[in-house]
């Protein structure tokens, strides 16, 4: 059969736009993709990059404070223009946008910038009613975030619309406790917005290690942000011009904006997939093997919509390994079991790579090192900031397990510090490593004795 394509990707994020360009530029595969939105998908357009470009807009009160500790008497960030920022933020976002298209183009890769969804194992249906085929099919399509299902929840903003603000609210809610929650929290905060943040649980960042979540947790209240645990929004209604916010406790407040950041689900709605017999898990999430394929063996899929780890370097990983795989005869396949994760708070970020300690704690013996201090930046300055830096090593193997880091830039030290662990390195191999002094990060060089050490394997981990 003669198709159109050999390759016809869906979704222009990281993972489709990688995949699309290896593929047609180092393999000489036909390629097409469609994307609904802008190219560049989630990171790029309304994640990762411009979130980090205001996480470091909203450092500026934190750095004019630090500067007067060390004896700057006029220190001041002065007031900020949200207007003037997201100007220069949204011309930002445009350079990278033509950036991703000027790639695929050079590469050689059809562009139909509408919505596709598929017909068969071969054909896809793009908005405009065309069809095109391929011998091969890639789903990229992402993910999205979700409103909790109450009354009013329309009333509220989705991770998404905090970029496309036109003005910053006086007083905002963030419904939540995972990363996009923390991180918009400390960025609103910081830019001068009377912030409170609700969530379920007893400690925010579920998921992560216990001692980096009571020290975020404590970090956020300090920042002054109202940090409100243990509810839960039960509706949204307007209240005059503004919305009020009730909670399954009956208590209930009036804010200009209120933001869920209560989770992402994979977007694979309406794009045909069980009629082609692909399978879904029960969270949407697409279903696929070690080597991104589904159960019908021309289509594939990378990134969120499969809900492996939902991480931009991951789906990229997953596209240029497909690539290579299926159009350049060399066959990869991404490790998923190792990988570091950031979350871009301030004044500290929290940087982490493999499991936690409760976790190890349930798998096998280990070691704990760990140490907390106020590095000398901070403490000179007067701030009670608290740094955590902490390896969990096999106790038999003396493998280092993980590492576990909180602390000022912890998101560029646990990029390093993941490289020796995925290698496999032992804690023997750290041990021997001279360190760079005077810095934080020598600290993980220098820790001799364990702090824990769990000899027997403990089932507590769930509990925790």
């Amino acid at each position: 059969m003669n198709f159109d394509y050999d390759l016809f990707v869906i979704g222009g994020g990281s993972g489709g736009v990688r995949a699309a360009r290896i593929a047609a530029s180092q393999h000489g595969a036909r390629v097409g993709l469609a994307e609904e939105s802008r190219m560049g998908g989630t990171c790029v357009i309304r994640g990762c990059v411009p979130k980090k470009l205001m996480v470091f807009a909203s450092s500026a009160p934190a750095l004019a404070e630090e500067a007067r500790g060390y004896g700057w008497l006029s220190a001041d960030a002065g007031p900020f223009s949200w207007t003037d920022f997201h100007n220069k933020l949204t011309d930002d976002l445009d350079r990278l946008e033509r950036a991703y298209t000027s790639g695929l183009d050079k590469a050689g890769v059809d562009i139909h910038l509408q919505r596709a969804r598929l017909s068969d194992a071969h054909t896809i249906e793009l908005a405009d009613g065309s069809r095109k085929t391929a011998k091969h099919i890639l789903i990229a399509a992402g993910g999205r975030p979700q409103r909790p299902d109450i009354p009013g929840a329309e009333l509220g903003m989705i991770s998404d619309d905090v970029f496309l603000m036109k003005e910053l609210p006086r007083r905002a809610l963030l419904i939540g406790g995972g990363f996009i929650a923390c991180e918009f929290a400390c960025i609103l905060n910081g830019m001068g917005v009377d912030t409170a943040l609700a969530y379920r649980g007893n400690a925010v960042l579920r998921g992560f290690d216990l001692e980096t979540r009571e020290l975020m947790t404590r970090q956020l209240q300090q920042n002054g942000i109202d940090l409100r645990l243990g509810l839960s929004p039960a509706r949204l209604e307007r209240a005059d011009d503004r919305i009020r916010a009730s909670f399954d406790d009956g208590s209930h407040g009036d804010f200009d904006a209120v933001i869920f950041a209560t989770g992402r689900a994979p977007y694979t709605g309406d794009l045909g997939l069980e009629e082609t017999g692909v399978r879904l898990k029960p969270n949407g999430a697409i279903e696929v093997d070690d080597w991104s394929q589904t159960a019908v063996p021309s289509i594939f899929a990378v990134g969120d919509v499969t809900s492996r780890v939902n991480l931009t370097p991951v789906a990229i990983r997953e596209g240029h390994s497909f690539a290579d795989t299926v159009f350049g005869g060399i066959p990869r396949k991404m490790d998923h079991r190792l990988v570091a994760h950031a979350v871009y708070t301030r004044p500290h970020e929290l940087g982490s790579i493999g499991p936690t300690e409760e976790e190890a704690r349930a798998q096998g013996p280990i070691d704990v090192y760990a140490t907390t201090f106020r590095p000398m930046r901070s403490f000179f300055a007067g701030s009670d900031a608290h740094v955590m830096m902490k390896l969990i090593v096999c106790a038999e193997t003396q493998k280092v397990l993980a590492c576990h880091i909180f602390g000022p830039e912890a998101g560029e030290m646990i990029q390093l510090a993941a490289i020796p662990i995925t290698m496999g390195a032992t804690k023997a191999d750290f041990d021997a490593t001279i360190a760079v002094h005077p810095t934080m990060a020598e600290e993980m060089v220098t820790m001799r004795e364990p702090t824990r050490r769990f000899h027997e394997a403990t089932t507590d981990a769930a509990a925790r």
